[in-house]
């Protein structure tokens, strides 16, 4: 299995808590160009009514809610889910029971009636899923009809430099040339939920990263798979070489590759 989609890597690894996810939303975070952050970007294109049941899948510690806490609406009915338990735990110190309800699930098997959700949110995680065509046919049983999907993921380009830059530090890595890919892109999306879906759009985010510091970009590829794989001595060689390139061109500029699919059941 890839390593986009190897679920006992993620769980027990990647995702058992919020640490190496937090190393790669602070880079986000501190260097990004647009002022306007992502999470209130996709929280913009929600178009939801009053008494909306609602549905996160891999919320993660909550960052699409806590960046959007004071705007959602108070009648609306937030159901978040992640297959980590120790993310679901974070998530809930940090949001509290009044707004939200918490459940571990699976996307390939969604414990949850048939049409109980005006809309389903994936952020970031369906390139996750092993069976993503199973995973789209739960979605569209547990949406009402004309229900809303949202979907976002990144795209080939998304920090094609930083790629240049771990392929200049290890020359012979496989998978050099090949370009990104993942099972679920901005160039491969639409395909994959048009059988489930109708009125698939979508949306692209403009922003992109000046990086100014080695050690907040080290530690995004560190929380990596790769990170599993170096030595410290590793480690510092690769941040010393981003601070080569730091002192000879003053900023890393990282182009950004993210959008948001939005679909509707029939």
């Amino acid at each position: 299995m890839d390593a986009y989609r190897d679920q006992n890597y993620l769980l027990n690894r990647q995702y058992q808590d919020a640490t190496n996810f937090g190393a790669r939303v602070d880079l986000h975070r501190r260097f990004r160009v647009n002022p306007y952050g992502f999470h209130r970007w996709v929280f913009d294109h929600f178009t939801l009514n009053e008494g909306s049941q609602v549905l996160e899948l891999g919320c993660g510690p909550g960052g699409l809610w806590r960046s959007n806490h004071q705007r959602i609406p108070a009648s609306w009915q937030i159901t978040l889910t992640d297959f980590s338990p120790g993310m679901l735990q974070e998530a809930r110190a940090l949001l509290g029971e009044e707004r939200f309800t918490y459940q571990v699930a699976d996307a390939q098997a969604l414990p949850f009636a048939d049409g109980s959700f005006d809309a389903v949110i994936a952020n970031h995680m369906l390139y996750h899923i092993p069976d993503l065509k199973r995973a789209l046919s739960e979605i569209r049983r547990v949406l009402k009809p004309s229900g809303h999907f949202y979907a976002t993921t990144f795209g080939r380009e998304h920090l094609r430099e930083l790629d240049e830059l771990i392929w200049k530090q290890w020359p012979h890595r496989p998978g050099k040339g090949l370009g990104k890919s993942a099972p679920f892109m901005l160039e491969n999306g639409q395909e994959q939920l048009a059988p489930f879906f109708t009125q698939v759009t979508l949306e692209t985010y403009e922003d992109a990263l000046e990086v100014t510091e080695a050690e907040p970009l080290a530690a995004y590829v560190f929380s990596g798979r790769l990170g599993s794989f170096l030595t410290q001595e590793m480690r510092e060689s690769f941040t010393n070489l981003i601070r080569q390139e730091l002192a000879a061109r003053g900023t890393l500029h990282l182009t950004t590759a993210l959008g948001m699919f939005e679909a509707q059941k029939a």
